[in-house]
């Protein structure tokens, strides 16, 4: 209830002659640091639905959250079984796709909203916009989506949860999204959706930045700043322990 009453007095201007809910949502942290320890997070994202004149409905309404990561351009490699061999033998380009995608609700969506809703606001994996290079047949551009969206999932980095949203008092929502430790850096967004008789009737959105820090960071600004140098001490130090391993080798023999 003391949450409660925070976020309705943070949120009565926007209240004011309003005719819609309005969401008031927020993170559990606005910010994750990757160090060598780094065994990945989880997030909360919680908020409350504030309605006019505070006269809570009957009846009740659903809720989606939404992590993204930065987009990126992906190519992805089919492989198969060539005379007993496991090789490269296709290949597709996507000028850009989300690093990360989790999504959370209440039900699941295709109980709360129809298709056309759900491509307008990417809600769900099937969903998603992931601009494919072009110049290929529908028919190979939807089995390397289909193959981009499974080996995802298996790294954990997109993710649906169909009952991952607990609404009390048809007021206070909360979802938990689990971050893998092999996730992208860089600005993420948390969006969260009201949903009512199968509209968007609401929706707002707070950014989250996800970065490296320590050595780790150092080491990533040094690859980026210094392309050459950094290209050249990697060669220099997989020779030297090459070298070594050589000579370790030779004493032990």
């Amino acid at each position: 209830m003391k949450l409660l009453s925070i976020l309705l007095a943070l949120a009565a201007p926007l209240l004011i002659g309003a005719s819609k809910p309005v969401l008031v949502p927020d993170v559990s942290a606005r910010s994750i640091e990757i160090r060598y320890s780094f065994s990945g997070a989880q997030l909360l994202l919680f908020g409350a639905i504030l309605y006019p004149g505070g006269r809570v409905p009957a009846k009740p309404l659903d809720i989606a959250v939404v992590v993204k990561g930065p987009v990126e351009p992906i190519l992805v490699r089919e492989k198969q079984q060539i005379a007993g061999i496991w090789m490269n033998a296709d290949s597709h380009r996507f000028r850009s796709a989300p690093s990360f995608y989790a999504i959370a609700s209440s039900r699941p969506m295709r109980d709360l909203v129809d298709e056309r809703t759900a491509a307008i606001y990417e809600l769900g994996l099937g969903d998603l916009q992931l601009s494919p290079g072009g110049g290929a047949l529908p028919e190979k551009e939807r089995r390397f989506e289909a193959g981009l969206l499974e080996l995802r999932k298996r790294q954990r980095l997109y993710a649906e949860d169909p009952t991952g949203v607990e609404i009390s008092e048809r007021v206070l929502y909360r979802a938990r999204i689990n971050i893998p430790s092999q996730v992208p850096v860089g600005t993420y967004t948390a969006e969260t959706f009201l949903i009512d008789n199968g509209r968007v009737v609401a929706a707002a959105t707070k950014e989250i930045e996800i970065g490296k820090s320590g050595f780790e960071r150092f080491i990533a600004v040094a690859a980026r700043r210094y392309a050459l140098l950094y290209g050249l001490a990697a060669v220099l130090l997989s020779v030297g322990l090459g070298w070594f391993a050589a000579w370790l080798f030779a004493r032990r023999a």
